[in-house]
């Protein structure tokens, strides 16, 4: 890896995402993935402050450098990306040999808060790069 290249764990919010033919697509707006298992999932892009953000993939990534996230398609391709979701804040995977009390525990258990979208104001922020990871 040279120098100028960065780790999927550095790439920030505010960072411009380039599309495949070199022009210049969006902003970051989120990253996704396990830090701790160093599982890079993939990123949140919006072309504009305002616009709903759309889910990148992480092997739609050609390359990170710093301050930039390169991506293998074109705008086109941008354009057909799916509307990001924000994952749940928490799940819990209840093993199968868990006891039945653990797994009715689990049934009754209400399900992890998912949020649609990132809200307007966090857009705004994130867009600038005044805000950083949750």
């Amino acid at each position: 890896m040279t120098s100028d290249r960065v780790s999927w764990l550095m790439i920030e919010p505010g960072w411009r995402v380039v599309s495949s033919d070199g022009k210049e697509v969006g902003r970051v707006l989120e990253v996704t993935g396990d830090s701790g298992a160093d599982i890079f999932d993939g990123v949140a892009i919006a072309f504009s402050m305002f616009d709903k953000p759309r889910y990148v993939p992480a092997e739609q990534v050609a390359e990170i450098v710093e301050g930039r996230v390169h991506l293998k398609l074109d705008r086109a391709g941008i354009e057909r990306l799916r509307e990001f979701s924000q994952p749940a804040v928490e799940e819990q995977i209840v093993p199968g040999d868990a006891s039945t009390a653990r797994r009715a525990e689990t049934a009754v258990a209400p399900p992890p808060r998912r949020q649609t979208s990132i809200p307007l104001l966090r857009r705004i922020l994130l867009w600038f790069g005044l805000t950083g990871r949750r």
